[in-house]
């Protein structure tokens, strides 16, 4: 496992294979690491579905309205059209590339549209640079990533277990 610099900075996602720690660069995207946080400790995460995992691309989760298999609402067809509660995010774009294992915010086509939503990438997509917030990076974890189920949507797809930051956890 990997060293942990910043708990307060510092994502543990448990998935069905083990616990992938995500690095938050608070620096480079402060509102999106923030809001990160706020939806974890908040237990939002906790239960809501990759609903779009596609092979040598990318693996998307994090719609807190309709995504979590856990809850009444839960709406596999409705998976990654909904966000938070809280309102958009303007983009916080920056120099990192979308190098493999990095955490891109995902959003419509309005840049500034980013909320709960959220993909790791599994590979170098640097297509992607400049146009998509890179907020966090996963220092240890990611073959656990790689094992998400494929799909769009995957028939049965895998969630996140729980979302803590390390300094809570």
């Amino acid at each position: 496992m990997a060293e942990i610099k910043d708990p307060e900075n510092t994502i543990l996602m448990e998935l069905k294979d083990g616990t992938v720690t995500i690095e938050l660069l608070a620096d480079v995207a402060p509102q999106h690491a923030a809001r990160m946080k706020e939806l974890a400790r908040s237990g939002q995460y906790d239960g809501v579905v990759f609903h779009r995992v596609i092979e040598g691309f990318m693996a998307q989760t994090g719609d807190v309205a309709h995504g979590n298999a856990d809850g009444d609402s839960f709406n596999m067809g409705r998976a990654g059209t909904g966000g938070s509660s809280m309102p958009d995010l303007p983009a916080e774009f920056s120099k990192l590339p979308h190098d493999r294992g990095t955490l891109g915010a995902a959003r419509s086509q309005n840049p500034n549209s980013a909320n709960s939503q959220f993909f790791i990438n599994f590979k170098d997509n640097h297509f992607l640079n400049g146009q998509y917030t890179v907020y966090g990076r996963v220092i240890s974890g990611m073959e656990h990533v790689d094992a998400i189920t494929r799909g769009e949507p995957p028939a049965n797809p895998d969630k996140m277990i729980s979302v803590k930051v390390a300094a809570d956890a």
